[in-house]
């Protein structure tokens, strides 16, 4: 399995990986948990691999407020189960559907259903979402317009949108020449009261990674971009 991650909104070179998907015969699941409203040359974010998954955890840009996401299935083969294990691991839904007299166990599975307030809450921001859009990405331009001269005198770097990517300025990051240039600055914001935090922490580096998983690989970016 290949999980490319949209980090920030920005799509992976999803051509690249779905080629190499091919050729091995692997499954694709796209992170698009921070991608909604992007695309990849004219495709949306998720709509792409095998499988996609969204995220409308209160810190994305369109939120069921609280917990929440979906998965958006691209093979036929695997929509069923994928409905099951949704249900608790039931048939609930083809029950719903009158497709079968009654609903039992089927599959491993938890309870993944959204209620039915947060659908609403969330719905309504779907309605809205390309005004939001729009919002956001006049902000992100602002804040890079008025970064740029420290960008230009090499004190930081700015994102990069790769061509035939669109964005969502699903959130605003910059890149500092070292550790201590970001930890001086971080403070600094925070004593002006503005939050500004660095993440994330590769997994192969954290607790539970060197307990239970492997690494492959020389490590040539992973920490130190981290």
């Amino acid at each position: 399995v290949i999980v490319p991650v949209h980090y920030a909104g920005v799509a992976c070179e999803m051509d690249t990986i779905m080629a190499l998907a091919k050729k091995h015969n692997l499954f694709v699941v796209e992170d698009a948990a921070q991608g909604v409203m992007s695309t990849y040359k004219g495709r949306a974010l998720g709509t792409i691999g095998h499988i996609g998954c969204f995220s409308f955890h209160e810190t994305k840009n369109y939120t069921a407020g609280g917990e929440g996401g979906a998965t958006l299935i691209n093979d036929k083969a695997l929509i069923e189960r994928a409905e099951i294990i949704r249900e608790k691991g039931t048939n609930r839904s083809q029950f719903f559907r009158g497709q079968v007299d009654k609903y039992t166990w089927r599959d491993i599975g938890s309870s993944y259903l959204m209620s039915d307030l947060q659908a609403a809450y969330l719905w309504a921001q779907l309605e809205a979402a390309d005004r939001i859009n729009q919002q956001r990405l006049a902000l992100w331009q602002n804040y890079y317009d008025a970064l740029a001269p420290l960008a230009k005198a090499g004190r930081i770097e700015l994102p990069s949108i790769p061509d035939g990517c669109v964005q969502n300025a699903h959130m605003f990051y910059i890149k500092l020449r070292d550790i201590d240039d970001r930890s001086a600055l971080i403070n600094f914001l925070k004593e002006a009261e503005i939050m500004a935090v660095f993440h994330y922490i590769p997994l192969h580096g954290c607790p539970a990674g060197e307990r239970f998983g492997e690494f492959h690989g020389e490590d040539r970016y992973t920490t130190k971009e981290s």
